[in-house]
């Protein structure tokens, strides 16, 4: 794998600039080797953030920045480094690399608000598994970062606390729903950070930032502490610049969870060991013939196919598989989610926790408490979706409607049993375009939902997926993802391929993609963006 902006000089590598750049593998290693500190390597990424993340012009990727807590935890982590014995031995291989946290997981200290007012300063008085699987691996918690509120978006736009800009160009979406995630990792505002996927919101907004993201099988890491949007399609995962970063981050938060009803009792492979022993020589990686071509953007399209001639030079058999069923599954899972979203959301009610708005005139009830709160808290995506939903799941339309989705989920579920019987691991592009503007399919849900069309599939049948930087597109010069997918369980392939694809292609390229990112901060200070973040607040609102 290729570093990017590495250096063996030993104190010399504690310069902030470079510090950031290094992948959470390299600053594992010169953390053991005690090259570097963790106090150092926090309080860089904590300067980073102070320099782009905030004001009009800013990335806005956090919603809420932990500084004290981040170097308290960095801090004692060097503290047992410095007095060595045997629980320096024990300390886990990321401890002291510090992690931002996508705020629909919960965590004791921080708010968490799902990107949404109804949830403004509410703290949680308990840890989600994967945030306590951090804490007890020692990894510096940087801060949550932003979302389409309750997860619902494909732009980060419906946050009711602003957009995230992507750190390629600041006028343009960064994904969703995790954006925040993504961008802060592309931005190096964190060398990792954990987001969540119901339809591609870890791997659409890692293809259009040029950033690793991981769907892993469905059950394979606990959802306990995750706020749920639709239960049977949410899964928590890894973002990160490398494979093996990602590969790292997923062995910490994986596994079985007895607090967790969907959780997998099955132990974790070692996926670490997967990506640093890459090897695609004499595999089958099948072309899923619905996913790639016809609607797919032209640079998209030629750095896809420049990946498949780089696999199939390596040693694997390309072979094209077909799954017919795939055109169904945006509009089964736009009435799966919905509904399960409409049931999920309906106990932020004014009542038990969260914003409490009281009507202005009139008899004072709970229905009408309800009513007000829910109106002045949830964002027009959210009540969108709930609507749908509801419609869906009411007497006289459940089978019509959720029924008949259900149906379709299943034979969604058949195609990748059959592709599977034909391939190792399917590949296609994560997305069908690169990142487009901020404002541009606000008014247009549909043009919106679209670009999920090949990560929806994934979370329809529990399989895991992941995407990796393929390259910039002709026409723009921003990132195009590569997504692979794998039989559920089978999470070490996609990193076994993934990390064969990555080394190529940074070969290709000479470096990290990431690399040829403009200079962010030269983009904040002086960039001409076309609306700050209050002006696109405000736009949403009035419409």
């Amino acid at each position: 794998m290729t570093e990017s902006n590495s250096t063996d000089s030993s104190r010399a590598s504690t310069d902030g600039t470079a510090l950031i750049r290094l992948s959470a593998a390299r600053l594992a290693e010169k953390l053991a080797a005690g090259e570097v500190t963790s106090v150092e390597v926090t309080q860089a990424y904590l300067d980073r953030i102070a320099a782009v993340d905030g004001g009009p012009r800013g990335v806005n990727a956090f919603l809420h920045v932990n500084a004290e807590e981040a170097l308290a935890v960095a801090a004692e982590v060097d503290a047992i480094r410095a007095a060595g014995g045997a629980a320096a031995e024990e300390l886990h291989e990321l401890a002291g690399v510090p992690i931002a946290v996508k705020d629909l997981i919960v965590t004791v200290g921080q708010p968490t608000t799902a990107g949404s007012k109804i949830l403004e300063g509410w703290h949680s008085p308990y840890d989600a598994t994967v945030v306590k699987r951090l804490r007890d691996a020692k990894m510096p918690i940087l801060g949550k970062t932003n979302l389409d509120e309750f997860a619902m978006g494909s732009s980060t736009e419906h946050s009711a606390y602003g957009p995230t800009r992507n750190p390629w160009d600041l006028d343009r979406i960064p994904g969703g729903s995790g954006g925040g995630s993504a961008a802060a990792v592309a931005a190096f505002e964190a060398p990792l950070a954990l987001g969540t996927d119901t339809g591609g919101s870890i791997r659409q907004p890692g293809a259009v930032t040029g950033t690793v993201g991981v769907k892993p099988t469905y059950g394979s890491v606990s959802r306990y502490g995750a706020i749920a949007m639709a239960s049977s399609l949410d899964q928590i995962g890894p973002v990160s610049r490398t494979v093996l970063d990602s590969a790292l981050l997923h062995q910490v938060i994986g596994g079985h969870d007895p607090r967790d009803s969907t959780s997998l009792p099955d132990p974790l492979e070692d996926l670490v060991a997967a990506a640093r022993t890459g090897n695609v020589d004499g595999m089958k990686i099948g072309i899923i013939k619905e996913l790639h071509g016809e609607g797919y953007q032209a640079g998209v399209e030629n750095r896809f196919n420049e990946s498949l001639e780089l696999l199939k030079q390596a040693g694997a058999e390309i072979v094209e598989v077909s799954c017919p069923n795939f055109k169904y599954a945006l509009g089964a899972y736009y009435l799966i989610m919905p509904s399960e979203a409409s049931s999920n959301l309906a106990k932020f009610d004014g009542v038990r926790y969260g914003l409490r708005v009281l009507p202005e005139e009139g008899p004072l009830t709970i229905e009408r408490v309800m009513g007000s709160t829910r109106a002045a808290g949830f964002g027009d995506e959210v009540k969108r979706r709930i609507i749908l939903g509801t419609y869906a799941l009411s007497a006289g339309y459940y089978d019509a409607y959720y029924g008949s989705a259900q149906k379709v989920r299943t034979l969604i579920q058949r195609d990748f049993e059959a592709a599977f019987a034909l391939a190792d691991v399917l590949i296609s592009p994560t997305a069908p375009t690169t990142a487009f503007k901020l404002g541009e399919k606000l008014n247009d849900p549909l043009a919106m939902y679209l670009n999920d069309v090949a990560t929806i599939p994934a979370n329809m049948a529990g399989v895991p997926g992941l995407s990796l930087p393929g390259g910039l597109a002709d026409e723009d010069g921003l990132p195009v993802g590569i997504q692979l997918l794998a039989p559920a369980r089978q999470d070490a392939r996609l990193y076994r391929v993934g990390a064969v694809l990555e080394s190529l292609l940074e070969a290709r390229w000479g470096g990290p993609l990431l690399d040829r990112a403009p200079s962010l901060v030269e983009l904040v200070e002086t960039a001409s963006v076309a609306e700050p973040v209050e002006a696109l607040v405000d736009a949403q609102e009035a419409k």
